[in-house]
């Protein structure tokens, strides 16, 4: 065996390696562990560790891999991964980052969760999540604040921030996420990882989780590790409602082929009237140049909506439903923003939310016909800001706790869109503020079902503007 292993190693590269015996499953579940050991308590990821087990776990794997052909094992075979904590993993408790809910073992793993266990993952624990993923923050009154591993008085973002945190970290190489509003690409700017919103329903859970806006995915070092995990999670269920069209080839092989020549839009201008960070328009510019200097055609374009108040008050109705189906033990113990959005959500008729969601379809029509008809690809800011200061989303919430919403608005204001559009959208660091030391990413967000594309670009970009080896002081 060999014993000098790089945390920093991408999974998939992990996984050829115990496929070739070069590293044993349980070499690499210590690593991880000890590493969680060493820096969560600095940055506090996870809310869920469950050592022994997957010791035990990665003990067993290394017995399969000693009686196994390499080409019988799954792909991920003894690869470390956390599960984010809005998700239910059998077992273990569930807590939506919240004291309201209950905190005894799940029953039943979601499917999302299944799916990566098939693949051959060791479930590492639990990441750190805001109660109910509502804001872009990691913070909650159950589990405390997570950390930036940028720099400690800084976010990770949300509200994957635990997931963000522990790759970025190199406390797993790997790690679940998910997306109502930006919320897998928001922590993928602010810690410099690799984070895609895959298309609507390309990844299937057992329930369309707010009509379609909200996805599962991953947090990477590199693309192809997002592109191989989304082959795995990204397959059709056959007793789901509703599935996006399978791609024509594995998303891993899309992602090592170069795309053709593309229109390429470019903006760092938002929807809505704010300011952006200059570090964070770098990157934009950065993004165009390295596109263009492949041949693609770039040209700079408006990301303006037809009715922006429209957008935002549909998108707020159905954000206020958030806590549905969240098994609530006690109101009086979740926090007040939580609260305030559950009473506007039980104040919202029936009739009225049906229209919400009409008119999110209708006014994201405009935005996806220019993917057809102005451009192939639109590049934007992740975030129109640095990650933000820790503490800062609560700033005025004791006279209102919707406020924190409102403070949320720099971090979601490019990536919400898209979530409302269902278009494939991905963040990658190809910027380094060096004034702050925090990442600055660049969104690439494709036509419709053209998840292929948009990580064919991403890839292009790694090699381009690459950041594999870039390492946050805390790791």
């Amino acid at each position: 065996m060999l014993r000098a292993m790089d945390a920093f190693t991408p999974a998939v590269e992990l996984a050829a390696a115990i496929r070739r015996k070069e590293i044993s499953p349980v070499e690499v579940a210590d690593l991880y562990l000890d590493r969680i050991e060493q820096f969560d308590g600095r940055l506090n990821a996870f809310c869920h560790r469950a050592d022994d087990e997957v010791r035990d776990a990665a003990k067993r794997a290394a017995d399969v891999v000693a009686t196994t052909d390499p080409a019988d094992l799954p792909p991920f075979f003894g690869v470390p991964l956390p599960i984010k904590d809005l998700n239910a993993v059998a077992g273990w408790p569930s807590t939506q980052g919240s004291r309201g809910t209950s905190w005894e073992p799940q029953a039943e793993s979601d499917l999302v969760v299944e799916r990566f266990v098939e693949a051959g993952f060791i479930l590492l624990g639990m990441t750190n999540a805001p109660e109910f993923g509502t804001v872009s923050y990691t913070e909650s009154d159950a589990h405390g604040i997570t950390r930036n591993p940028w720099n400690p008085d800084h976010t990770p973002g949300g509200s994957s921030g635990g997931a963000g945190a522990a790759v970025a970290s190199a406390m797993s190489p790997i790690a679940h996420a998910s997306d109502g509003g930006g919320s897998i690409r928001i922590p993928a700017a602010c810690n410099g990882l690799v984070g895609l919103k895959a298309s609507r329903n390309r990844v299937p859970n057992r329930v369309n989780e707010l009509e379609g806006l909200a996805t599962s995915g991953v947090l990477t070092r590199t693309v192809l590790d997002t592109a191989t995990a989304l082959d795995i999670i990204g397959r059709p269920d056959p007793l789901g409602w509703y599935n996006a069209p399978p791609p024509a080839e594995p998303f891993a092989t899309s992602a090592r082929q170069a795309p053709p020549r593309l229109r390429v839009g470019y903006t760092a201008t938002p929807p809505l009237e704010m300011e952006v960070a200059p570090a964070c328009v770098t990157a934009v510019s950065k993004t165009a140049d390295a596109l263009a200097a492949h041949g693609h055609d770039v040209f700079e374009v408006s990301l303006s909506l037809p009715d922006a108040d429209t957008f935002v008050e549909s998108f707020g109705l159905i954000w206020n439903t958030g806590s549905a189906g969240v098994p609530i033990e006690d109101w009086s113990r979740v926090e007040p923003l939580n609260r305030a959005l559950h009473d506007a959500g039980r104040a919202t008729d029936s009739i009225a939310y049906v229209e919400a969601v009409q008119r999110t379809q209708l006014v994201a029509r405009p935005l996806m016909a220019q993917f057809v008809d102005t451009f192939d690809v639109l590049v934007t800011p992740t975030m129109a800001t640095l990650a933000p200061r820790c503490g800062t989303v609560w700033e005025g919430a004791d006279e209102d706790p919707l406020i924190a919403l409102l403070n949320c608005y720099p971090m979601a204001v490019f990536t919400s869109i898209f979530n409302v559009t269902g278009l494939p959208a991905i963040s990658v660091p190809v910027h380094h503020d060096d004034e702050s030391g925090l990442p600055a990413c660049a969104q690439i967000a494709a036509g419709p079902w053209r998840d292929d594309l948009a990580l064919q670009v991403a890839a292009q970009l790694e090699q381009a503007l690459p950041w594999k080896d870039r390492r946050p002081p805390i790791s």
